[in-house]
């Protein structure tokens, strides 16, 4: 395990990353179904269901940019103790409160959270990753978030199934605990980001011009890199949030509904163990290209009356193939970015997730209003085919992966400018 993670002498900060992402996640992922189902028992509808899960991207929406402004010429572990203190406290609040439109408020408190250790956490890994790292690097790091969703709807499932079956207050207990999980992130934040002392003759950051933003998203690269994370992770937001009400109308139990949302993580986590032998024998875009393509027909599949066992299978294929397209994006991003605003570049490839996840469910509500709880899952695979043919429209030369497989060793510092003026490692990066 140490090995996976590059852990070793001033190496452990990814697998202590890794556990500290994979607490924040389970609190986000045990929180949403949890807030789908208090939300119906306080009578929402889908329409309803989906407008508050629209809310948990609209405030990050809003400060993504400005956040990854700050973190390109400034620390990134502050923005994690704030971000997981906003996680928690967004969580418990939600299940404390009584009422459908204060439930949508902290949602947002919620989702900016994330958003914020989302953030930091990327930018560490970019910093502290050399160049031929950067995608197995973000795939470990990723698991973390694939382990919180794996443990989260389970856990969900399990509170809000209990008791009798009385959902507004078991809901509102797995909401509770929601927060307390992500408070236990606070145990493994410790020196995640080293500062070292800049050489004396070294220009400071902050003297660096900045990168208009428009320039930003004309680089080549970034807006494909921005579109195919923002269709991957609409679809397993959707899922999160939809499946749920898809279980309440084909009477499939809330257990269930957590293992099947368990099973897509899992087979996540398994896609990006082997990530990196994948990346050599396809090379970045083909495995895009398949994977976005195959997950638009799984995600379509979903509106299909299947039984559960059919469902099962095709929720474990979807997972596998989701995997693929959030770390590679990250990679994507910060490769075609300018070196000194790398943190902008993924801030504005967090405000696309945002912006989807804000688009998606209420378009998923409209849909599921219209004709029936499976109808997002079908909007789902055409956004994902359009991201599967992006994929094939990009330049060969950007996407192929470095084959060195032997980790570089850290940069020489973490946080300061090197003697030549640089950002040490590969500049910052900004979920």
């Amino acid at each position: 395990m140490s090995r996976t993670f590059g852990a070793g002498p001033g190496r452990s900060w990814l697998l202590r990353l890794v556990i500290t992402f994979s607490f924040a996640q389970g609190a986000v992922s045990m929180a949403r179904p949890a807030v789908s189902y208090r939300a119906l028992a306080l009578g929402a509808d889908e329409r309803a269901v989906g407008v508050i899960t629209a809310v948990y991207a609209l405030l990050p929406l809003l400060v993504a940019v400005p956040l990854g402004r700050r973190t390109d010429h400034g620390r990134c572990a502050p923005l994690l103790v704030v971000g997981v203190a906003l996680i928690g406290g967004g969580c418990a609040l939600s299940g404390l409160t009584g009422t459908l439109p204060a439930m949508a408020a902290w949602s947002g408190v919620m989702g900016l959270g994330h958003l914020c250790f989302v953030i930091g956490a990327q930018s560490i890994v970019a910093r502290r990753s050399s160049p031929q790292d950067r995608d197995r690097n973000f795939g470990h790091f990723t698991i973390g978030a694939s382990l919180g969703q794996l443990v989260g709807p389970v856990a969900a499932g399990f509170v809000v199934s209990g008791q009798g079956g009385a959902m507004a207050r078991t809901s509102a207990t797995a909401l509770i605990v929601s927060g307390g999980v992500a408070a236990v992130s606070y145990c493994s934040l410790w020196r995640l980001e080293q500062r070292a002392p800049a050489a004396p003759d070294a220009p400071v950051h902050a003297a660096t011009p900045r990168v208009p933003v428009r320039g930003i998203l004309r680089t080549r690269g970034v807006p494909a890199g921005i579109f195919m994370s923002l269709a991957v992770l609409s679809a397993t937001d959707i899922l999160t949030a939809y499946l749920p009400v898809v279980g309440e109308d084909r009477g499939i139990a809330a257990t269930t509904i957590g293992l099947l949302l368990s099973l897509r993580a899992a087979a996540t986590i398994a896609c990006r163990v082997v990530m990196t032998p994948m990346l050599v024998l396809l090379g970045r875009r083909v495995l895009l290209a398949t994977t976005c393509g195959v997950a638009a027909v799984l995600c379509a599949a979903i509106a299909a009356p299947l039984p559960v066992w059919a469902l099962a299978l095709v929720l474990g294929a979807l997972g596998f193939c989701l995997g693929v397209g959030q770390p590679l994006s990250m990679t994507t991003v910060v490769q075609a970015a300018p070196g000194n605003a790398r943190s902008t570049a993924l801030a504005l490839r967090l405000t696309g997730n945002r912006l989807g996840q804000v688009a998606a469910p209420a378009g998923a509500g409209l849909a599921a209003g219209l004709a029936g709880a499976a109808a997002p899952f079908v909007l789902l695979g055409a956004l994902l085919l359009v991201s599967a043919a992006i994929a094939v429209r990009s330049p060969r030369a950007a996407v192929r992966p470095p084959r060195d497989p032997l980790p570089a060793p850290d940069p020489p510092s973490t946080d300061g400018p090197d003697r030549a003026g640089r950002a040490s490692g590969p500049g910052p990066s900004a979920r």
